[in-house]
């Protein structure tokens, strides 16, 4: 328990500055997550290259993840995690800097989206691990929902917003939005008093073989870890889907429901999965005073799988928003869910390393490879086609959770032991 700390969280001084970094970059984040594509789209007209962005946005995960987790879980977590923002700041700024000199490339696009995300891995292991130390494990449950909260409410006002700013922006300079975000969540992170990491005692010399040792103690936790091993399978396979899904999402919005990739209609159809994502960050405590995590997986999941093929079949784009809507309630439900459960069974030395183990596998794997299908099938089979196809992964991670141990840990009604 932690003392000298005020109980509630808004009365916190360093969580404040905590959510204030993570709204700030998450405010630039969600304008990229928008203009990237549109750029790509724009210069290249080409759905595949289109979808390439979101797979890049999520394979540093496969190359470096690991690797970042273990190593985060050595270092200083406040430095890497400002380190990281100001890295990120210089290599986001880039793009615009290249459009106003007249020498931007899609290549430079998809190399900036890859080393931006590459660059966030350190951050994320960081960040994970840094949280239930800032807090304490009791209220990291209220603190993601808190972050994810703002989050949601991010996704609600800024795709509309950005939108509008691409009617009469290029793409390429909105994302000095998210350049100057990086550079306020630094500011933010290195305000922070209290510590983010537990001191750390004995460790061994940092050599190649002990990285790959620690790499393997964070996996062998979450596959040993019942809870933990099909939270993870259960996110990849939702993953899946929803990487299918987005890396077609401005073509589908182009062409599909013709709105074009930009204006207000385009902004509402992306602002709505925020309205979701915010349901599900407010009703997140509340559910966990009535049941375990387990149990909240298990009834979300047939949710997110159900929308996730219906959203792409929808005749306009009234209905597709508001699909999208119930789509994002469930699906970000399971992934706040997830994240909150690894924090609180986690043991603190290993928190990085399980969660980018846990990340690589849903947001690398999963992300990644639905993005890379999704943009073939779009182009093979057509837009609407691929993203149905899509979501049947959803149909799977359903079947998944049903027949694993998550029943067991429900009905034991545990949610920190597996």
């Amino acid at each position: 328990m932690i003392t000298d700390v005020p109980l509630r969280l808004r009365d916190d001084p360093d969580f404040r500055r905590y959510w204030l970094a993570r709204s700030s970059s998450l405010t630039g984040s969600m304008v990229t997550a928008i203009a990237l594509p549109v750029l790509v789209y724009r210069l290249s007209g080409s759905p595949f290259l289109t979808a390439l962005v979101t797979a890049l946005e999520a394979a540093p995960y496969l190359l470096v993840g690991l690797f970042a987790g273990a190593l985060a879980d050595r270092w200083n977590r406040r430095r890497v995690m400002v380190s990281a923002d100001l890295v990120n700041t210089l290599v986001i700024g880039s793009v615009p800097l290249a459009y106003l000199a007249g020498i931007l490339t899609v290549a430079q696009v998809l190399v900036v989206g890859f080393v931006v995300q590459m660059v966030f891995t350190f951050f994320d292991g960081a960040n994970f691990g840094a949280l239930p130390v800032l807090v304490g494990r009791e209220r990291v449950a209220q603190a993601n929902a808190a972050v994810w909260t703002a989050s949601s409410l991010i996704e609600l006002f800024v795709p509309p917003l950005a939108a509008v700013l691409l009617a009469v922006l290029n793409p390429a300079s909105l994302l000095t939005i998210d350049a100057l975000s990086f550079a306020a969540s630094a500011v933010a992170i290195g305000g922070i008093v209290r510590a983010m990491s537990e001191p750390r005692t004995g460790q061994r010399p940092l050599r190649p073989q002990v990285v790959f040792a620690d790499i393997a103690e964070g996996l062998r936790f979450l596959i040993r870890h019942a809870g933990v091993r099909t939270m993870t399978i259960v996110g990849s396979l939702q993953s899946f889907a929803g990487g299918g899904f987005m890396a077609l999402m401005v073509v589908w919005c182009d062409r599909v429901l013709h709105i074009g990739t930009s204006g207000i209609r385009f902004g509402l159809v992306y602002g709505t999965w925020g309205i979701g994502g915010l349901i599900a960050a407010l009703g997140l405590p509340r559910l966990l005073k009535r049941m375990p995590p387990a149990a909240v997986t298990l009834y979300a999941i047939p949710v997110s799988a159900a929308l996730g093929i219906v959203s792409p079949l929808m005749p306009n784009w009234e209905l597709a928003a508001i699909a999208l809507l119930v789509w994002g309630s469930a699906y970000v439900l399971v992934i706040v869910n997830a994240v909150s459960y690894r924090q609180q069974v986690t043991p603190e030395q290993l928190l990085g390393r399980v969660n980018t183990a846990g990340r690589m596998l849903s947001w690398g794997v999963g992300w990644t490879g639905g993005s890379v299908v999704g943009g073939v099938l779009g182009s093979w089979l057509g837009i609407r086609s691929g993203m149905v196809l899509m979501g049947i992964g959803g149909v799977v991670a359903v079947v998944v959770a049903w027949t694993s141990p998550l029943r067991r840990i429900a009905a034991a009604h545990d949610p920190l032991h597996a």
